[in-house]
């Protein structure tokens, strides 16, 4: 675990409990960040800072929802945020726990999500400490939604690609690992809604004044980092529209294409289709049939054949079915 304790004007770091605690009963400022799970951590956590075991036992936790806990001396809050990888639906979802009382502020940011980039602004200038720990809480918070945005942008080009992989390949081999995307796709930005749900009711706790620990003063910052959030999570719900049209589309594309297949094969049959039957009169080889003997037979059958062929492709192209079906 790191501390920093607001002293004057100035932020020391400590890693020592006993510093700590000295701080804690001081009811100086200060903001502990935890890191592994130990007997200190836990010990100042429950005997020092009075946490509820719960509390304790929520922060170590992988697993839980976004939310709002409210005590007397302190309130609880659990944020969620995304990360991807090189694939948009490879994601992975980060906690950032938060306690926030008179005096102290807690923070469990096991994979450096946001904490990392406002201790190195700590470190540079008090500022912000100085301000109130209420603040610091607002910055964690505005930082985490902002870093929503980039996976927002890498989903708005993946949908785009999307569609045009959708036009391309829908109908063709190469459509099922199209379909496959698409459904992944609609999985990442279910998963992506039900946690915006949780994560919109948090945030709006904490923009109407329901925390004493937040002053009025800064209320207004907090509802700006809510309606950001309002924002991207209407931007998701839009996305997740926009790939339901994709997957529409996609079944649309291939059922036209299916249809032209059957089209140009039921073209191809109904030519075929006369000429199997004279080919059929011809082959049944009965005696009195005069042209077994006759020398222009075969040619005559074959002229014939072809004849039929070409009245029939004239009439297709005249009902204008095979240059619609270039078209397609």
């Amino acid at each position: 675990m790191q501390a920093r304790i607001l002293e004057g004007n100035t932020i020391k770091r400590s890693s020592d409990p006993a510093e700590i605690k000295k701080a804690f009963a001081a009811e100086q400022p200060l903001w502990l960040e935890l890191e592994a799970r130990t007997p200190e951590a836990d010990s100042i956590l429950s005997d020092v800072m009075k946490l509820h075991p719960l509390t304790i036992e929520d922060i170590w936790a992988e697993s839980s929802s976004p939310k709002v806990d409210i005590f007397d001396e302190y309130t609880y809050v659990i944020i969620h945020g995304l990360e991807a990888t090189s694939n948009v639906n490879d994601l992975t979802t980060v906690e950032l726990d938060i306690v926030l009382g008179k005096h102290v502020l807690i923070t469990h940011d096991s994979s450096k999500w946001v904490s990392k980039d406002l201790q190195a602004e700590l470190d540079r200038s008090p500022r912000l400490m100085c301000k109130g720990l209420a603040w610091v809480m607002h910055a964690l918070l505005d930082r985490a939604v902002d870093r929503y945005m980039p996976l927002v942008d890498q989903l708005d080009t993946e949908i785009e690609q999307l569609e045009t992989e959708v036009l391309d390949k829908a109908g063709t081999p190469a459509g099922g690992k199209v379909l496959a995307h698409i459904l992944s796709f609609k999985r990442t930005l279910q998963s992506m809604r039900r946690m915006s749900i949780h994560q919109r009711e948090t945030l709006l706790r904490l923009a109407r004044g329901e925390v004493e620990a937040i002053p009025k003063e800064t209320l207004p910052f907090y509802r700006d980092v809510y309606d950001h959030f309002l924002r991207i999570g209407d931007t998701v719900d839009g996305y997740r529209d926009l790939v339901t049209s994709a997957l529409d589309a996609y079944l649309s594309v291939q059922s036209n294409r299916m249809n032209e297949i059957m089209k140009t094969l039921t073209l191809m049959s109904t030519v075929m289709l006369p000429l199997t039957f004279i080919a059929g009169v011809y082959g049944m080889n009965f005696k009195t049939m005069p042209e077994l003997e006759w020398r222009f037979g075969y040619p005559y059958a074959l002229t014939l054949m072809l004849t039929v062929a070409i009245g029939i492709l004239l009439w297709f192209r005249r009902k204008g079915w095979i240059r619609r079906n270039l078209r397609a």
